[in-house]
Order: structure tokens, then sequence, then C-alpha cells
């Protein structure tokens, strides 16, 4: 049996993890980190079916709020 560890699933566990600790706990480095996190996993994900989605809803409701400011 071969075990295998989606590293973008992985990554999705620890940035929840991390984001549901107390927020006035928080140092700057810790923001920091989290951000970081998050921005890799974007990458990993983005490349995916479910990464085009997600950018395809993201610019349509950008595009929509940039129509309506007009």
């Amino acid at each position: 049996m071969v075990l295998t560890i989606n590293v973008a699933v992985l990554l999705a566990v620890v940035i929840v993890v991390r984001l549901r600790r107390r927020t006035e706990a928080r140092k700057r480095s810790d923001e920091q980190l989290t951000v970081l996190l998050v921005l890799v996993f974007g990458v990993l994900v983005t490349p995916t079916a479910f990464g085009h989605g997600v950018v395809d809803v993201v610019g349509q409701v950008a595009e929509g709020i940039t129509q309506s400011g007009r």
C-alpha cells in the first residue's frame, strides 16, 4: 500500500488550524507566516480545475463590482 499526501490539502489544514487561533495572541511574524502559507497554497491550487474555477468566479465578481461602480 502506497500512502500519498496532497501538499495542497495538507497546507489547507495547516492554514485552517493557524486561522482558528485567537487574533490578539498573534505576533507580526506569525501573521506574515500565515500570509506566506496562503500565497503558497494559492500557487499550488491555481493549476487545478478547482483553482481555475475559483479564479473564474473571483474574476466575474471583480468585473461585476467594477461595472456597478460606473
